[in-house]
């Protein structure tokens, strides 16, 4: 039996790894954001695979707002919800409350079950770079990343690349500064998150998500932090939007 456990899941999960070194859309982060994206795409019929540093994929929408589990959301993304199957109760000014925690695994269950294959655990350090243009992403356990290990990674295949790291915007920072080339952004560089607020958060959240580099997409709060969108707290979304905006500029990017 103890053979059987561990060769089960070695041979199942080494499978799962090499059926997924080319991808259409590797997707960098799992929070909201990205994993709307990644449902939206395979759903549509890519092979997207998401890979996300922590042990359980979600961000910042399990904690709710200082670890209160709800959070809000605006009339314009219930439509979002619907597809999720996520219940909401109105509350005011054309805004519902939603139970973090509830939502949040529906956005992991619905993007597995639509085809996404999540690698968790795993942390994307550089980016493949070929004939300008992004074209795959350099991974590496994130226990290495986190203990500073000298170890050399893989490297994961991809037509498209989206980042939705939330507030550092890790991959762009690298991708400018490592290649020494200009973003689409005002500036041609990462500008940084700006100061809370809201309303023009989530405006800005759904209008800074695009195509930054040829082969490079950001979404939610990446896609603020690397065009100085605003920040906007524990309302959601700006950032589930963001997500189908981004599955829909890649597909159409597939094309």
């Amino acid at each position: 039996m103890e053979r059987v456990v561990s060769l089960g899941i070695i041979d199942s999960y080494f499978q799962k790894l090499k059926d997924n070194l080319s991808v259409d859309c590797a997707i960098v982060g799992g929070g909201p954001s990205g994993l709307v994206a990644a449902y939206y795409l395979s759903k549509a019929g890519r092979k997207v695979s998401l890979f996300e540093r922590r042990l359980a994929p979600g961000g910042g929408m399990w904690g709710g707002a200082m670890m209160f589990n709800q959070i809000i959301v605006q009339e314009e993304a219930l439509s979002i919800l619907d597809e999720f199957n996520i219940p909401f109760v109105p509350y005011e000014k054309s805004h519902f409350v939603v139970d973090s925690v509830q939502a949040t695994s529906a956005l992991i269950y619905h993007a597995t079950k639509a085809g996404v294959v999540i690698f968790n655990c795993f942390s994307v350090e550089d980016v493949v770079f070929q004939n300008e243009k992004v074209r795959g992403i350099v991974v590496n356990w994130a226990s290495v990343h986190r203990e500073h290990l000298h170890v050399d990674p893989l490297i994961i295949m991809a037509k498209t690349v989206l980042e939705s790291t939330g507030h550092d915007c890790e991959i762009a920072k690298i991708v400018a500064m490592k290649n020494n080339v200009k973003l689409n952004t005002s500036t041609g560089e990462v500008i940084g998150e700006r100061s809370l607020s809201i309303e023009e958060g989530e405006r800005t959240t759904i209008e800074n998500t695009k195509e930054i580099y040829p082969g490079l997409f950001v979404s939610g709060m990446a896609a603020n932090g690397v065009s100085g969108g605003f920040r906007m707290g524990p309302i959601f979304g700006g950032m589930l939007l963001s997500g189908k905006k981004a599955a829909d500029l890649i597909y159409n990017s597939l094309k």
